[in-house]
């Protein structure tokens, strides 16, 4: 049988915003277990819930940002359940008037540019955090997080595939990145994905039975997650099994996926309408003065960084998919008046660095300004370019001031003529067979050559001047 899968997502994201959506109580992670919670968000009997109107202009600009139509009217409606993170034993929701709907973001395929469309985006409550304990095999609740504003980002079932997700998934944290709505640290909670997901068979009119794969807390988990998933169902169709509408717990660290229990269907959860909340109109004036207020977005930045610094569309994809990366790059054009040289270091030095510590750009800065210098230095052939990576190793891990270190260890490039000629005639000297089987035309022995002057440079000497005066040299034997 050939089969198609389909996919959905639910991205969970927790807003920037300083205090929670329904009450004062701070918003900050990693605080000491149950200190930020107050009778409002542990739900005592009594109290009264009042939006925070920061959470609704954050909801409003992320659903202008991802292209949505606005509700004019705000409704919040309580989704019952119980479950011990949940202190009041419903969660404040919107169901049947969710704040935005009808957006897109566009992704990048084999067969070109396809969009994605978005269902809806929803206001919501996050829950609490139970802590699982292995020596005692008790379970703690620390309600810190319950409250905390998030919004509910819907797909449609647009998706075929684990790439098709990811690259809408690394658009959509950018955005969120940029209009500065989130921090989307998934490894704090603040960015989670739920992939709906089911396979059938080609060209077949009706979609197979989906499951729910929950509360994914990294882009390679999401893709694993994926893979497994859409591996399980194929197999269980071809034995002759039904898949039945489950939600699926994912265990990141053994690769697989099982099913916590059969989903639940929205009777289930006895929607109704938030009594404690009234409606409440958006005005289009104030809506369209937060449109006004977002800044340049990703997609913009790419293409101002091909037609501006004629940057390929991969070198400013790569970039603008980060806004701490975009940030200094716009930084480092400033002060070096050079884009394709700071594009380069962005992509190559940069990039193996973040890759070396295991970290993202939003979670670990450098300076720009000390990356400028070594670049101007460079460019103004002070140092070379394997001083110039040794140097922002140190500026990057430690931020080491370059220019100090340049002038304690004497790094400043070694270019006067008679100090090379002296260099490479020892070199050649020392070396007569490699300059014998360079004469009869063995050409990739200059490399060696011109390895061997730069070591007898203690790796100061400028290397156009080393090859220009080597080939006098040997030109002369």
């Amino acid at each position: 049988m050939d089969f198609e899968t389909v996919i959905g997502l639910e991205v969970h994201c927790e807003l920037s915003t300083e205090t929670k959506i329904f009450c004062s109580c701070k918003t900050s992670f990693g605080e000491e277990p149950n200190t930020n919670i107050c009778p409002v968000c542990t739900g005592f009997p009594g109290v009264l819930p009042v939006l925070n109107k920061k959470v609704l202009e954050y909801s409003i600009k992320a659903g202008l940002a991802l292209n949505c139509e606005i509700a004019e009217t705000i409704v919040f409606d309580r989704k019952n359940y119980f479950y011990p993170d949940l202190p009041k034993a419903y969660q404040i929701s919107q169901l049947y008037a969710p704040l935005c709907r009808e957006g897109y973001i566009n992704i990048n395929t084999e067969k070109g540019n396809k969009k994605i469309r978005i269902r809806e985006i929803h206001m919501e409550e996050d829950a609490g955090k139970l802590i699982h304990s292995s020596e005692d095999e008790r379970t703690l609740i620390d309600y810190n997080r319950a409250g905390v504003p998030l919004i509910e980002i819907v797909t449609y079932p647009d998706f075929s595939c684990a790439e098709e997700v990811l690259d809408f998934l690394t658009k959509l944290k950018a955005i969120l990145l940029y209009t500065g709505v989130s921090d989307c640290k998934m490894q704090e909670g603040s960015l989670r994905v739920d992939v709906n997901l089911s396979v059938k068979e080609k060209n077949a009119e009706s979609l197979g039975e989906r499951t729910e794969t929950k509360n994914l807390n990294s882009f390679k988990a999401v893709k694993r997650a994926i893979e497994f998933e859409e591996s399980r169902q194929k197999n269980e169709i071809l034995k002759g099994n039904i898949i039945s509408c489950d939600t699926i717990h994912w265990d990141d660290a053994r690769g697989i996926g099982f099913v916590m229990r059969p989903k639940e269907s929205i009777e289930e959860y006895r929607y109704f309408n938030d009594p404690d909340l009234p409606k409440q109109l958006i005005s289009r004036e104030w809506a369209e003065e937060i449109r006004k207020s977002i800044p340049e977005l990703p997609s913009q930045r790419e293409n101002r960084y091909i037609n501006e610094y004629n940057l390929t569309e991969y070198e400013a994809k790569i970039i603008c998919a980060s806004k701490a990366l975009s940030d200094v790059f716009e930084k480092l054009c400033v002060l070096t008046e050079n884009p394709k040289e700071s594009s380069n270091w962005i992509l190559g030095e940069v990039s193996r660095l973040y890759s070396v510590i295991g970290k993202e750009p939003e979670d670990y800065s450098f300076s720009a300004e000390k990356l400028a210098f070594i670049i101007n230095k460079l460019a103004d052939r002070g140092i070379n370019r394997n001083t110039a990576k040794e140097l922002f190793e140190k500026v990057f891990l430690d931020d080491a001031d370059p220019e100090i270190i340049i002038k304690e260890e004497g790094l400043e490039i070694i270019n006067d003529d008679s100090s090379i000629e002296e260099a490479v005639r020892k070199v050649l000297s020392e070396n007569e067979k490699s300059v014998e089987e360079l004469k009869a035309g063995k050409n990739k022995v200059e490399k060696f050559l011109i390895g061997m002057t730069m070591k007898e440079l203690k790796g100061k000497g400028d290397p156009r001047k080393i090859i220009e005066i080597m080939k006098k040299e040997i030109e002369k034997l």
